[in-house]
């Protein structure tokens, strides 16, 4: 994964072979294949997405069989095996997750709009890409005052990538709430999967969030960004070696999230990767700001 200006670069022994790590991901019940699953294997650096046919393939050491997997998808429980046993099983399925969510009646009789984390597109400083295994970016946005508020609009900020050469790439929009214990984000507050599209040249996406009538959770929230490791999104780019300083060619993902640094300490950023949640800590040289994802979120009040 590629954050910020920090690069993780993951290398195999010269003495395993190569092989091709491939599948396909269905739905338990229904039997129908599943797009955009995230498929990492664990305590590595090292993963895939299923396409829209919910095909997957990557080339992995020999060696890598020997690991567990953990499979990832929203509306999905969480599964990890063995990855011998995918490898020769060439498919595995996903029990769908079931859970109540608190149905939401929002009023016609909304109170004034407020931007959380307002950005316009020349406070971007640089940004965050992927480049080993899929991630999820996420944003806390607390929430502050008595009053309720709904969500109303989402708005992410992107940076182009001059070796990008397709005209958009595509990622998922999650809402998680708050794990009262640990403050990392727990349950997913939107079942729908929110699939994306970053379009080269354009310097952010919004989507309109009235019709998912999501109250904004007396904890706060994260708005959490998650790359799709497609061949859609997939480009190649020329890096340098932190070690060895030597110039080596790296397979990356788009998008390239827009990232700037807030006086707000309220913002605090998580990553997902490996199957847990991380803290995401980067400061100003004046150590006054935090680095954070460029994500601005409108709510209305009741």
């Amino acid at each position: 994964m590629r954050l910020f200006l920090f690069s993780i670069f993951v290398s195999f022994s010269s003495f395993s072979q190569n092989i091709d790590f491939e599948g396909v991901v269905f739905d338990t019940k229904s039997g129908t294949p599943i797009p955009y699953v995230n498929i990492s294997f664990l305590n590595t650096l090292v993963g895939t997405s299923t396409d829209d046919n919910g095909h997957f393939i990557i080339e992995i050491s020999e060696n890598l069989l020997n690991n567990r997997v953990h499979i990832s998808s929203l509306g999905y429980k969480d599964t990890i095996m063995p990855a011998e046993e995918i490898y020769k099983m060439k498919k595995l399925s996903l029990v769908e997750e079931t859970y109540e969510l608190d149905e939401v009646v929002v009023s016609e009789k909304l109170g004034d709009a407020i931007v959380l984390n307002s950005i316009a597109s020349y406070d971007i400083t640089s940004g965050f890409d992927s480049s080993s295994t899929p991630w999820v970016l996420a944003l806390y946005f607390p929430n502050i005052g008595a009053s309720k508020k709904y969500l109303k609009n989402a708005t992410i900020f992107f940076r182009d990538q001059n070796e990008f050469k397709s005209g958009q790439s595509k990622f998922r929009l999650r809402f998680y709430a708050v794990d009262p214990e640990t403050k990392k984000p727990s349950t997913d507050l939107v079942r729908k999967s929110l699939i994306l599209e970053s379009i080269k040249g354009n310097d952010f996406t919004s989507i309109d969030l009235d019709a998912l009538s999501v109250e904004m959770p007396r904890d706060g929230i994260y708005v959490g960004l998650e790359w799709l490791f497609i061949p859609y999104n997939w480009y190649k780019k020329e890096d340098k070696n932190n070690l060895t300083n030597e110039s080596m060619i790296e397979d990356r993902f788009a998008p390239t999230f827009g990232g700037v640094y807030s006086e707000n300490q309220n913002y605090k950023v998580m990553i997902y990767g490996m199957g847990e949640w991380q803290e995401f800590n980067v400061k100003s040289k004046g150590n006054n700001k935090n680095f954070i994802p460029a994500v601005s979120l409108k709510v209305v009040k009741r």
